[in-house]
C-alpha cells in the first residue's frame, strides 16, 4: 500500500509539472488574441543603401552546397552592397565544391571569399565569430546549409532596421519537403507551433525571442555589443538572442514572410537535430536565466523568458508519466484511491490545452488546416516516442557534459521521388546505440498498460498507453530501419 501511494503521489506531482508547461499554451492563446493586431512597422520608402554581409556556414554540406549558394547569389540586391562568405569548416570533398562554385561567382562580379579555418574550434559559433572579424557589412545575414532564401529576402527585412534599436530581423521558416513523408508531416506540425505562434506572439506581446539560427539579419553592432558569439553552449543563437535583448536590443519577427528550409528526412537525423535543441536550450537557461532575473526588465518578461528557456525539461516527466502509467491501471482497480484518480481527471487539461495550441499553429497560415491536425494525435505519440532521446539532453545539459555539435544531414530532399544517400558523410550517426534499446524495452512495457487496459476496461486511459506503446515503438523501428537502409 506505501508502494501504490509513494506511486499515486509522484505520478501527481508529474502530472502537475506537465499541466503547468503545456497550460501556458492558454497563455499563448490568450496573448494572441491580445495582441493579434500589434506588427511591426517597415518602411518602404527605405533606400536600401545598405552594406550586407551574408554568413553560410558549412561543414561537410557536399549534397547542398551549391544550391545554397546558387540562391544567396539571385538575391535582388546591388552586388556592390552584398558580401558573402562561405564559412567552411569542411572535411571532405565539400571544399572542393564550394572552391569551385567560389570561383565560378567572382567571375559573376560577386564579392564572395570561402574562409577556412585550421580547427573546427568553437564548431557554428566559433565559425560566425572569425566571420564577423572579417565582416565589411553593417547587417548581417545567415543561413545554414539546408534553406534557400527567395530573391526578395533582403528587401522584405532590411526596411525594419531604419529603427536603430532593431538588432535582429527574423523570418518564418518554410519546409521546403514537408509532404515527403509522415516523418517530415508531423516535424511541420510540431515546427509551426514554435513558428507560427510562439515567435510572433511574444514578438507582439513585448516578450524575448530567440534567433533561429538561420534565416535571419543582425545589425553587426548588435552582435558586438550583445559579446559576440559564444560557444559555451550548442545553441548560439538562442544565446546571443538573449544577451543581446538583455542589452536592450529589440527584435522583429516575420510570421508572413517565410524562408523555406529542408527537414530532416529521417529519424537518426531528427533525432540528431532534437537531442542539439534540447540539450542547447537547457545550457543556455542555466547560463542565462540568472542575468535575466537579476535585470531590471518586468516581471512579466521574466516569467515568460523562463518558460521559453526551461520547456523542454517536460521531457523527463513525459517519460516518467509513460512508466508510471502501467502501475496505475493495476493499482486503480486494487485499492482503495478513488479520490486520487477522480482528482487526476483535471490532467485532461494538459491535452487540450495543446491541441488548441497547435490548432491555431496551423490555422493561422494553413487553408487546409483540418486535415493537418488530424496528425496531431501522432505527433502527441511522437512526442512520447523522444522522451528518451531528448531527456537524455536534459540530463546531459544539467550535467554540464559538453559535446560536439552534430548538424543535421541534409540531402537535397524536396520532392517524394528524393531518396537519403547511402554510404555518405553522416554515416557516423546511423548506429543502433543504448536508446533505441532503451526506447524498444519502454514500447514493450508500454503494450503491458494496452493489455491491462483493455482487460480492466479503462477506456480513458487506453489512448494515453497506445501513445505511448505507439511513440516509442515507431521511434525506434524507424532509428533501426534507416540506419539499415544506410548500411545497405
Amino acid at each position: 500500500m506505501i508502494l501504490d501511494e509513494i506511486i499515486l503521489i509522484t505520478y501527481i506531482l508529474t502530472m502537475t509539472v506537465l499541466l503547468v508547461f503545456a497550460s501556458h499554451g492558454i497563455i499563448m492563446l490568450f496573448y494572441h488574441r491580445k495582441y493579434i493586431k500589434n506588427i511591426p512597422s517597415f518602411d518602404e520608402v527605405l533606400e536600401y543603401n545598405k552594406k550586407v554581409t551574408i554568413q553560410l556556414p558549412l561543414y561537410n554540406e557536399q549534397y547542398v552546397a551549391e544550391r545554397l549558394i546558387d540562391s544567396v547569389c539571385k538575391i535582388d540586391y546591388p552586388k556592390d552592397l552584398m558580401e558573402i562568405q562561405v564559412l567552411d569548416d569542411s572535411t571532405d570533398i565539400t571544399t572542393d565544391i564550394v572552391k569551385n562554385i567560389v570561383n565560378k561567382k567572382k567571375l559573376e562580379g560577386f564579392d564572395i571569399t570561402q574562409i577556412r579555418r585550421e580547427n573546427r574550434k568553437g564548431y557554428k559559433a566559433g565559425a560566425l565569430k572569425e566571420g564577423l572579424q572579417k565582416a565589411t557589412g553593417e547587417l548581417i545575414a545567415i543561413f545554414d546549409a539546408d534553406f534557400v532564401p527567395s530573391t526578395d529576402f533582403l528587401k522584405k527585412t532590411l526596411g525594419y532596421f531604419i529603427n536603430p534599436k532593431i538588432g535582429m530581423v527574423q523570418s518564418r521558416w518554410e519546409h521546403l519537403n514537408e509532404d515527403y513523408s509522415i516523418l517530415t508531416k508531423i516535424q511541420a506540425l510540431a515546427l509551426n507551433g514554435h513558428f507560427v505562434m510562439e515567435q510572433p506572439i511574444r514578438n507582439r506581446a513585448g516578450f524575448f525571442i530567440n534567433f533561429n539560427g538561420t534565416g535571419g539579419v543582425w545589425r553587426k553592432e548588435c552582435i558586438e555589443n550583445a559579446g559576440n558569439w559564444q560557444d559555451d553552449t550548442i545553441t548560439e543563437d538562442l544565446d546571443l538572442s538573449y544577451r543581446a535583448q538583455l542589452k536592450g536590443w529589440k527584435f522583429v519577427y516575420l510570421r508572413d514572410f517565410t524562408t523555406p528550409a529542408e527537414l530532416p528526412a529521417e529519424m537518426n537525423a531528427l533525432k540528431a537535430q532534437q537531442f542539439r535543441w534540447t540539450k542547447g536550450a537547457i545550457e543556455t537557461a542555466k547560463k542565462i536565466l540568472p542575468s535575466v532575473w537579476r535585470s531590471k526588465i518586468p516581471l512579466r518578461i521574466k516569467l515568460q523568458s523562463t518558460f521559453h528557456l526551461t520547456n523542454n525539461i517536460v521531457f523527463p516527466f513525459i517519460l516518467f508519466a509513460g512508466i508510471l502509467n502501467v502501475p496505475l491501471v493495476f493499482i486503480k482497480n486494487s485499492g482503495p484511491y478513488t479520490m486520487f484518480f477522480n482528482i487526476m481527471s483535471v490532467f485532461v487539461l494538459a491535452f487540450i490545452s495543446s491541441f488548441l495550441f497547435y490548432l491555431y499553429a496551423q490555422k493561422d497560415v494553413y487553408n487546409d488546416w483540418r486535415k493537418r491536425m488530424t496528425l496531431f494525435p501522432i505527433f502527441m505519440a511522437g512526442s512520447m516516442g523522444f522522451a528518451v532521446n531528448n531527456s537524455r539532453a536534459v540530463f546531459e545539459g544539467l550535467m554540464n557534459r559538453k559535446s560536439e555539435f552534430v548538424r543535421t544531414p541534409k540531402f537535397k530532399i524536396v520532392q517524394k521521388s528524393d531518396e537519403v544517400i547511402k554510404n555518405s558523410t553522416y554515416n557516423a550517426l546511423y548506429k543502433i546505440n543504448s536508446t533505441v534499446m532503451v526506447e524498444i524495452i519502454l514500447a514493450v512495457y508500454c503494450l503491458i498498460g494496452v493489455f491491462a487496459s483493455i482487460y480492466f476496461l479503462e477506456i480513458a486511459a487506453l489512448p494515453f498507453h497506445l501513445m505511448f506503446f505507439l511513440g516509442f515503438s515507431s521511434v525506434a523501428a524507424m532509428s533501426i530501419k534507416h540506419t539499415l537502409e544506410k548500411k545497405g
